[in-house]
């Protein structure tokens, strides 16, 4: 990939604060506002419009951050979670990424200045503005920046200095706003909507090298309602005629522009644009990867160290990889701490260092043949294990697990329970796309728009939050046996052929070449996501966190050669604070407390307002949705609790309900 850039326009917000420090100019601060890890991760990343009080910005790519991170004299922190950073390397195909934080640092009060050199850069998008007197429609730079104060980011604004007004008479100065109209492709670039070309149907106007022009909108918040208006030759048009398939036909073709990168793809694109708005929710899709730090193995650790020594020693590993002795003098100096190894598992982690990367056909491949649940099976493997004693503590991972025995009411399905006292979990973000959510079949390298300019970036953001978490193992030789029964039913069927007619009204490029049936989660996901998410609903009435503050971690698989059957699910609760959480969840796997809340969770899921409606549903031709007895009186939880965006979800599963006889706790 090489985009066109130039880079001596770069986006370097504290530079430019300091330029203007240097010249005694108070009018530019840089700060403009904040937001949490979690909050920039998942809604407000790199490409994405983030509203602040009086216009927007974009977060800008990981190139422009690099800017901030050299303000220090030492290298960025990384986080350390070797098995999702491999994972994050397959799908940015950069063999020598790593995991670093947001660029912040915590104050000791509002008015310090520890971390004002950090911070993530950003630009204003869009860059047309309406002012709100007078109704003009311009660039940026048409209108006056205002920020001079210290520590009030919120009154950060642009405004229209003696703004006439609507009757051409006043002198005000009115606040401007950003106009809230873009272009957009399935490609996931976006560009500024064409005000002046719109306006005058594609050609110049006749009567101004640059004209005046007005954004009248009378409707706010009522999809494309505004007219644009040309004061200088008296061309108006309005935006309405850009919306619905008609409209489509009139707008441009795409330009191939990513503005946080700053760039533009060399060849074009050419695809057709969709109008957008700035509060579009599609507008912004992340691809992200997670996993639970879990305590690593053997191989884990040794290929983590050769992955140290290789990032640090750099070129020096290979001029050197026979003196093993100056290779341990080196290591010390760069705080690879190689003193446990011998010399022939120090010889061994070289020789696995300086081993080539993969090719592309490999990535490729590799790719290609990536399954989700490969991040999921050493969780699991290791969440087979009892813990060593009531309570074991893993300090290098921050994992702290605890047995806890059953009550006797408790259902004989589930087999065993854990509390994960404290775990910690890393998030990672690889991409994101536009106007659909990243999960179609065949769309790694085509749709994923890249975070920086760089073909193979060295680092990517990510973020540790620390909580809490109770884990259930459900019988395998009845899940097994159940799963069957499900198998041989006309509702599973009725689904099957849903999932395929969903899976090919889907566009993909490659979905021809793939088996929908391969993509469909078998029946005990079904059961166990649904038992996740009735569970959820109980948590939050008992343990004092909200329901959208709880996640599920599910497993449930099938047994193949290389990884064990799974049927079982992890309820946590994270937060981004070093502190982690305070309990409350992890208290409800006491056995009594337990038992109570499996009881009332599967005594509600039996019952939903909407029933006999929801109890019934099954979908048929033409219907493609991807659930069954579910809906958001009974099961569907939040975007922030369900790993599935509420598909896969049957209480008929779960249940005996009327008609039904396939519920798994009867």
């Amino acid at each position: 990939m090489s985009l066109l850039y130039n880079e001596q326009r770069p986006v370097d917000p504290l530079g430019d604060a300091d330029a203007e420090n240097e010249k005694q100019v108070k009018h530019n601060r840089a700060k403009v506002g904040s937001s949490r890890p979690s909050s920039l991760l998942y809604t407000y990343g790199p490409g994405a419009i983030m509203d602040l009080p009086q216009f927007t910005i974009m977060p800008t790519g990981l190139d422009d951050w690099n800017r901030i991170w050299r303000r220090r004299e030492t290298d960025p922190p990384p986080i350390h979670a070797p098995r999702l950073r491999q994972a994050v390397r397959t799908h940015m195909r950069a063999p020598n990424v790593q995991l670093r934080p947001f660029p912040w640092q915590p104050k000791r009060n509002t008015f310090s200045s520890e971390g004002a050199d950090l911070g993530v850069p950003a630009r204003v998008f869009p860059q047309w503005l309406r002012c709100t007197g007078c109704d003009l429609l311009g660039l940026v730079s048409q209108f006056s920046y205002v920020n001079t104060h210290p520590y009030r980011s919120d009154l950060a604004r642009f405004e229209h200095p003696k703004c006439p007004g609507r009757s051409g008479e006043g002198k005000a100065t009115r606040p401007a706003v950003p106009a809230r109209y873009l272009l957009a492709c399935a490609a996931g670039h976006l560009d500024e909507f064409p005000y002046d070309l719109w306006v005058h149907r594609g050609r110049r106007c006749e009567k101004a090298e640059f004209p005046f022009l007005k954004m009248i909108d009378r409707t706010a918040g009522k999809g494309a309602s505004a007219m644009i208006h040309c004061a200088s030759c008296g061309e108006r048009r309005p935006m309405n005629e850009a919306q619905g398939v008609a409209g489509a036909a009139k707008l441009p073709r795409c330009r191939g522009r990513h503005p946080h990168l700053d760039a533009f793809e060399p060849t074009g694109c050419g695809v057709e644009t969709k109008l957008m708005l700035i509060g579009a929710s599609n507008l912004w899709f992340p691809s992200t990867l997670s996993i639970i730090v879990m305590p690593e193995s053997a191989e884990e650790k040794a290929s983590d160290l050769a992955d140290r020594l290789r990032g640090a020693l750099a070129d020096k590993l290979a001029k050197y990889a026979g003196d093993l002795e100056l290779i341990r003098d080196f290591a010390a100096t760069a705080k690879v701490d190689v003193t446990g190894q011998s010399d022939d598992e120090l010889a061994a982690l070289v020789a696995t260092a300086l081993q080539p990367p993969p090719s592309e056909e490999e990535q490729d491949a590799k790719l290609r043949d990536w399954d989700p649940v490969d991040l999921l099976v050493p969780e699991w493997r290791y969440l087979l294990k009892d813990p060593i004693g009531d309570r074991h503590e893993d300090r290098a991972s921050g994992l702290t697990l605890s047995r806890r025995d059953r009550d006797p009411q408790l259902r004989p399905e589930i087999t065993r329970v854990l509390a994960a006292e404290r775990l910690r979990k890393v998030n990672a973000l690889t991409g994101f796309t536009r106007i659909d959510a990243f999960d179609r079949v065949g769309d790694v390298p085509r749709r994923l728009v890249p975070l920086a300019r760089e073909r193979y970036p060295d680092w990517t953001v990510a973020t540790e939050d620390r909580g809490e978490g109770v884990f259930l193992q459900l019988a395998e030789e009845q899940v097994a046996a159940w799963e069957q029964k499900v198998l041989a039913s006309e509702i599973w069927e009725a689904h099957r052929q849903a999932h395929q007619r969903n899976f090919n009204r889907r566009f993909s490029e490659t979905a021809e070449n793939i088996d929908a049936d391969d993509r469909l989660r078998p029946p005990r996901y079904w059961l166990v996501h649904t038992l996740a998410h009735v569970l959820i609903r109980g948590m939050a009435m008992e343990c004092g966190y909200s329901a959208a503050s709880l996640s599920e971690r599910l497993y449930a698989w099938p047994g193949t050669d290389e990884r064990p059957p799974a049927a079982g699910l992890l309820i946590v609760t994270t937060a981004s604070d070093s502190d982690g959480t305070l309990g409350g969840l992890v208290s409800l796997s006491k056995p009594e407390r337990l038992q109570q809340v499996v009881s009332s969770a599967l005594e509600r899921a039996a019952r939903c307002s909407s029933d006999p409606i929801c109890a019934r549903r099954t979908p048929a031709d033409p219907e493609d949705f991807l659930h069954g007895a579910a809906c958001h009186c009974c099961v569907m939880a939040s975007e922030t609790s369900c790993e599935r965006a509420n598909r896969f979800l049957d209480r008929r599963f779960l249940l005996d309900l009327p008609g039904s006889s396939l519920g798994f706790f009867g």
